[in-house]
């Protein structure tokens, strides 16, 4: 009878023993799923950083280049003012250049007689005047003496008190001329204008009304005036016509744009 028994046991443990084996092995794959399924979604985190790091460095990138463009785009910009700029300051070197030597011509010409004898005592008084007394003559002398030493700055100065001083001078309308010139070469064009606005104003005919209105347009191109310029340059060539102001008029108007 034990041995019946244990006989019975025997086979039941045989027939156990799978299903237990095959429980363990069960347990075994659903704790290495579980593993695989932790570390796909720590792979996946890293995965989702790493996207999210080239996103930001793509972003980067394209706001460096962004600031890189801006950065060239405003160099050119700079670049191109700066060539107008150093166009104009050469233009105006040259207008001023062709002033000095034209007017270096009519000094000369003034100078060696070729201006006439009238005009040529009018502009220069040689210490006497019939119309003038001798302290205006000398006046007269002493700011044009500075002028001959091109020392512009103090002829101004001289011109104009001597215009406060003998405001109904013979000698006003050339006290106008050589002050529109010592201020033109000193560089003070405003004033410059106003002189010789004033010399036309107040001597429309007078001989150097048409190089007075010459050099109000080379004025005003000095204050960045082109469009009053060509206008005087056209009214030159319309009030004077046959003059040597009116040729160079027309020469100047051609070069203005």
């Amino acid at each position: 009878m034990k041995i019946a028994a244990s006989r019975l046991l025997g086979g039941l443990l045989l027939v156990c023993s799978p299903a237990y084996a095959g429980l363990f092995a069960d347990d075994d794959a659903r704790q290495q799923v579980k593993k695989l399924e932790v570390r796909i979604i720590s792979l996946e985190k890293q995965l989702a950083e790493i996207e999210l790091q080239n996103k930001l460095a793509v972003r980067s990138l394209l706001n460096l280049q962004m600031q890189l463009e801006m950065q060239s785009s405003e160099m050119r910009k700079q670049r191109g003012l700066f060539e107008e700029f150093g166009h104009a300051q050469q233009e105006a070197e040259k207008r001023q250049k062709d002033f000095y030597i034209d007017l270096d011509s009519r000094l000369r010409q003034l100078e060696s007689g070729s201006g006439g004898g009238a005009s040529r005592a009018a502009a220069v008084p040689s210490g006497g005047s019939d119309n003038g007394s001798s302290g205006e003559n000398r006046a007269f002398e002493t700011a044009y003496g500075f002028y001959r030493a091109e020392s512009y700055r103090e002829a101004a100065l001289s011109f104009r008190d001597f215009l406060r001083q003998y405001p109904q001078s013979v000698h006003e309308a050339n006290v106008y001329y050589w002050l529109g010139n010592a201020n033109f070469l000193s560089r003070e064009y405003a004033g410059s204008f106003a002189a010789y606005s004033n010399l036309l104003s107040k001597y429309p005919d007078h001989p150097r009304a048409p190089e007075a209105m010459l050099n109000m347009a080379e004025c005003q191109l000095s204050l960045k005036k082109r469009t009053a310029a060509r206008s005087t340059l056209k009214k030159l060539i319309s009030q004077f016509p046959g003059s040597d102001a009116s040729d160079k008029a027309k020469k100047r108007l051609a070069t203005i744009k």
